[in-house]
């Protein structure tokens, strides 16, 4: 005897993004009394019809002819950037439903992606989602939706590229994506001949995996049946692309809108060519537009027409539809259920995920958590896949609520139970100062820092730590008040005995540093070497005399070192910060030598002598007796500070680095009387003695 079966594909009908476009619709009407979309927001008559009955109605006139406060809804299927711009410049408010799949492709292709760049579409160029992706693209392009248009737009790409090359103008870039309904088998045949003629292609795949899964479970029952049914409008791209997946593989497919296509007659005669002893298995698919009240009604009318032909039908059975629709939700989705969610989007009020099931999932920007100073964007990518916790199911809207923060609360907690068993060193952001201390927050953990472990002097201001990301370690955890206790100078003290220990392994003579001015003296400056004090002495600081180190530093500066020498034991730390390139001797030996005349300023007057700069760094010693051919019994009788002179180079001592300097060489010698012989005598004497002395 013949036996029938009906057999419903687990994913038919509403996919999350109509579910969510449908629930925005209808909340908006309840708000505003009355609500239009851009276009039908399902491709499904009686889903519209439904729609209108909550007082969602379709915008039936162009953007522009519609009324200032008309309240505008952009459906599933994703607009066009321009109409974002009009949207924008209109007075009422306007909700966007795109899906998030949608959402992504226009990212996608409004990328910069640098020279010229071409954008194929997978899909039909007359569906409204193809339009609002063309809508948003950079530079060219083109919709292909068979083999035949794919290879031909290749081919003219190729040449274009061809001529652009000869021109010397750089190549295209090609950018694939696909429409989010588009035949999943096809798209595999359209990536081989893309491969195949260009290499460097950005080929994403662009499908939402409702669609494919659908796709894919449509493919596998159409293998198993004798007989399919698919539901769906026949100008929607999913529907349609359900029917040619069913008509390639069943020997017999009927493509229905609802219950009121059904033709039964036909549907007999198509049954009677089956034979008295082969079982006839019937199957049901339905496109994403297609309510659960349509898809439940041609399987009711089934089962009934199939009891009056046989009465051993699945009818018989207590086929549940309803149960078969629990289905398509596994596992099961309840408050307070820890569960896996892939980021779809992001954007600055929420998150939206998929969880594998028929909901819709919404993370609220304030339930992300993270450390304050970090936006949404920094903290979760599209593609990331994420732990979170289910806070609220609307089984009737199909939307799902849940909370990163609280799982990444517990998270931290663990790892901050861990930090202080292996006294580990953390980085937190500080987020607030209260009376006694300041709070830290690591991975949405607040830790409590006393003042006394902030690391602050008595004497300063808690507020210096506010908004800074610092390092600490965890003092104490108290696992049933939830309550932990950090330090920061802990932290610190362990990272600066770490950083002077494996300074006094590394250093060296000669090795040189960028360091701070922390303290000044009049014999010299200390410079902070990160953790290790270094002294530079006033005439290690400039290769210029000084009597101050305030004459060319000052506290706070930054200053490059180099170790002259250094004693671990008392740990102590000489430095220099005169740079040997510009040793001023070296170019005085390399400029200057014994004979030379030179024009110097006296820069310091002795009794037995004017010291003058010969060139910046270098100074020269005119000793009293060599001013002039008569006695100076002191050099300030015949010159001044400041005062320019023309000398002699009578002697260098590059050992001792001293120079001599003669005033007197350059002057004629007078005509000497018996008298002024006697007094060169004696004064030749009492140079004389001077030297000794």
């Amino acid at each position: 005897m013949k036996k029938y079966t009906i057999e419903i594909c687990i994913n038919a009908g509403f996919c999350s993004g109509i579910r969510r476009a449908i629930a925005l619709g209808v909340n908006a009407a309840e708000k505003h009394g009355k609500v239009y979309t851009l276009g039908e927001p399902v491709h499904n008559d009686d889903a519209i019809r439904l729609l209108r009955e909550k007082n969602v109605f379709l915008c039936e006139s162009p953007l522009e002819e519609m009324p200032e406060d008309a309240v505008i809804i952009i459906r599933s299927h994703g607009v066009g950037r321009e109409v974002y711009e009009k949207l924008e410049q209109r007075k009422s408010p306007y909700y966007d439903a795109t899906c998030p799949y949608v959402k992504k492709i226009h990212e996608i292709v409004s990328r910069d992606y640098g020279g010229e760049t071409v954008t194929l579409i997978a899909g039909d160029g007359r569906h409204p989602e193809v339009e609002g992706i063309v809508g948003h693209v950079n530079g060219e392009a083109f919709t292909v939706n068979s083999v035949e248009e794919l290879e031909k737009c290749l081919q003219n790409l190729k040449n274009l590229q061809k001529l652009q090359a000869n021109g010397g103008i750089r190549k295209n870039t090609v950018i694939f994506v696909s429409q989010t309904t588009f035949n999943q088998q096809k798209w595999g045949e359209f990536n081989k001949i893309i491969k195949k003629h260009c290499t460097n292609a950005e080929i994403f795949d662009t499908i939402c995996n409702a669609t494919v899964e659908r796709q894919n479970q449509t493919r596998e029952l159409s293998r198993k049946s004798d007989i399919m049914l698919v539901i769906g409008a026949k100008h929607s791209s999913n529907s349609v692309k359900l029917h040619e997946i069913a008509a390639e593989n069943c020997r017999r497919t009927f493509f229905i809108e609802n219950a009121g296509d059904l033709n039964i007659p036909q549907i007999k005669r198509q049954l009677s060519e089956f034979s008295e002893n082969e079982d006839v298995k019937i199957g049901i698919t339905a496109g994403a537009s297609v309510p659960a009240e349509i898809i439940k009604e041609v399987h009711t009318i089934m089962n009934e027409e199939m009891k009056n032909v046989n009465s051993e039908t699945e009818a018989d059975s207590g086929f549940d539809f309803m149960a078969e629709v629990e289905k398509t939700f596994p596992p099961k989705i309840y408050a307070g259920k820890r569960v896996k969610a892939y980021v779809v989007a992001v954007n600055n009020n929420e998150i939206v995920v998929d969880l594998g099931s028929k909901h819709s999932g919404y993370i609220p920007a304030d339930e992300v958590g993270g450390d304050p100073g970090s936006s949404i964007h920094d903290m979760v990518k599209v593609g990331d896949d994420i732990d979170c916790l289910v806070t609220k199911v609307n089984d009737a809207e199909g939307v799902v609520y849940l909370s990163k923060k609280r799982v990444d609360s517990e998270l931290g907690f663990e790892k901050l139970t861990v930090a202080h068993s292996a006294d580990a060193v953390l980085t937190g952001y500080v987020t607030s100062v209260v009376n006694s201390g300041v709070i830290v927050s690591y991975d949405g953990i607040r830790v409590f820092v006393p003042a006394s472990q902030s690391g602050v002097p008595r004497d300063g201001k808690l507020e210096t730590l506010l908004r800074k990301t610092l390092k600490f370690k965890v003092l104490e955890v108290d696992e049933q008040r939830r309550r932990i206790i950090g330090s920061i100078r802990a932290a610190s003290r362990l990272e600066d005995d770490a950083v002077r220990a494996k300074f006094w392994q590394e250093i060296e003579v000669g090795k040189k540093f960028v360091g701070e001015i922390k303290s000044m003296e009049s014999y010299g400056v200390f410079v902070d070497l990160g953790g290790v004090d270094g002294m530079v002495h006033l005439s290690e600081l400039s290769w210029k005399r000084i009597r101050h180190p305030k004459e060319v530093v000052s506290i706070g500066d930054k200053l490059e070192v180099a170790v002259k020498n250094y004693d671990p034991d008392k740990k102590r730390v000489s430095l220099t910060a005169k740079n040997p390139d510009e040793n001023p001797w070296t170019k005085f030996l390399n400029e200057y030598s014994v004979g030379d005349v030179v024009k110097v300023t006296i820069v310091n007057l002795t009794a037995f002598g004017a010291f003058a700069q010969i060139c910046p760094g270098i100074d020269g010693l005119i000793h009293v007796s060599q001013i002039s051919h008569t006695k100076v019994k002191n050099s300030q009788e015949v010159l001044t500070v400041g005062q320019e002179v023309e000398t002699q180079i009578t002697e260098i001592d590059i050992e001792k680095t001293r120079v001599s300097l003669s005033i007197k060489a350059l002057l004629e010698p007078p005509t000497e009387t018996a008298e002024e012989t006697v007094e060169t005598v004696e004064a030749s004497a009492e140079t004389s003695e001077e030297a000794a002395e």
